[in-house]
């Protein structure tokens, strides 16, 4: 498959951004090739248009199904397997949150928990248990706002994150621009 100029570079940035976020750059880059194209596509094909290696790509396909951003389908008359992702980019946001909190933030908590119960905490100095208290509760208050953000729909999620950054910038006193009404920003908040 030959990509567009547009297609290379978000091809490219996206495996650049998940290195810095710690995923492989060929896991990222296969990603991003499924949902920009938007199609699904069999793994030679994805090997020849990204210019890597057949083994690199079946083992980033593989991490990719770990994450459930890539999944299995199957064309008539073909014994390939297809790799597709979704193109809802809140569904792929939702998946990133869900997949993260289970295997980053729940097991963080649960180990923080069992610290903060464990009979030795109390022999460790006052200043050490409050910032274990206050980043076991930091992390309980992360963990809880994305259960809540998951629940909601895309549309909801998507109100609550324009509403967040209005009320970042009515909190902070942000003024508005010389061709905006002053009150504008004020505007879009909802009445309590």
């Amino acid at each position: 498959m030959e990509l567009t100029e547009i297609q290379r570079k978000f091809v490219l940035h996206w495996g650049e951004m998940g290195s810095m976020w710690g995923v492989n750059r060929t896991v990222s880059q296969i990603h991003a090739l499924l949902f920009a194209h938007g199609k699904p596509m069999h793994a030679e094909e994805l090997s020849e248009t990204l210019g890597v290696a057949r083994s690199n790509v079946s083992n980033s396909l593989k991490e990719l199904q770990a994450w459930n951003l890539v999944r299995v389908t199957h064309t008539l008359g073909d014994r390939r397997d297809y790799f597709e992702t979704s193109v809802d980019v809140w569904e792929l946001f939702r998946t990133v949150v869900r997949e993260r909190k289970e295997r980053e933030f729940d097991p963080t908590i649960r180990v923080l928990r069992e610290l903060v119960s464990s009979p030795d905490f109390q022999k460790e100095p006052p200043d050490a248990q409050d910032r274990i208290r206050s980043t076991m509760d930091l992390m309980n208050k992360l963990a809880t706002w994305a259960d809540e953000m998951l629940r909601l729909s895309p549309g909801t999620l998507d109100k609550v994150l324009t509403l967040g950054a209005s009320v970042q910038k009515f909190v902070r006193g942000d003024k508005a621009g010389k061709d905006e009404d002053p009150d504008a920003h004020h505007a879009s908040l909802p009445m309590i």
